[in-house]
C-alpha cells in the first residue's frame, strides 16, 4: 500500500478515486487488471513482460539489472496463472486499508509465487518471514 491513508481520505462516498488523497493502492492488482484487458486485444506474454517489466526498469534507470530474466540480472519474477479467474473481494486485499476500485470485479491472472533476488518471498497467499528487499530510487 503506497498510500496508507485512512478511508475517509479516499473519496469512498463520492466514488471519485481521482480525488483520493495519495491515490489508491493498486500494486496488488496491477498484473491482473492489466492482463484482464490486454488479453482481449491479443497481447502476448512477451508484450506483458516488455510493458510491465522491461519498460518499467528502463523508466527508473535499472535496465541493466532488472526487467529481464537473463544472466547478470536480479532474479526477480512472479509465477502466475494467466488463465485463472478470480473476483476481488475484501478478504483477499493485502494492503492496510481494504479499499480498491477493483472490488467485486472479475479478473484474470493469479500470482502464485513471487521470487525476489532468487528468494521465494510469496507462496500462494503466504509471505515469507524474511525479505531481502531494498528501496530502489530512480537514478
Amino acid at each position: 500500500d503506497h498510500s496508507p491513508a485512512p478511508p475517509n481520505l479516499k473519496e469512498i462516498e463520492s466514488g471519485n478515486f481521482k480525488k483520493a488523497w495519495g491515490g489508491i493502492a493498486g500494486l496488488q492488482f496491477l498484473l491482473a487488471s492489466f492482463w484482464t484487458k490486454a488479453r482481449l486485444y491479443h497481447f502476448t506474454m512477451s508484450d506483458v513482460n516488455k510493458l510491465l517489466s522491461e519498460n518499467t526498469a528502463a523508466f527508473i534507470g535499472l535496465q541493466n539489472s532488472k526487467g529481464k530474466i537473463t544472466k547478470g540480472f536480479d532474479a526477480d519474477f512472479v509465477i502466475w496463472n494467466p488463465d485463472k479467474k478470480f473476483i476481488v473481494n475484501e478478504n483477499d486485499i493485502l494492503h492496510r486499508h481494504k479499499i480498491t476500485p477493483y472490488k467485486n470485479l472479475e479478473m484474470y491472472g493469479v500470482v502464485e509465487k513471487t521470487i525476489l533476488s532468487g528468494e521465494l518471498v510469496f507462496d500462494n497467499g503466504i509471505f515469507s518471514a524474511s525479505s531481502n528487499g531494498n528501496i530502489l530510487l530512480k537514478k
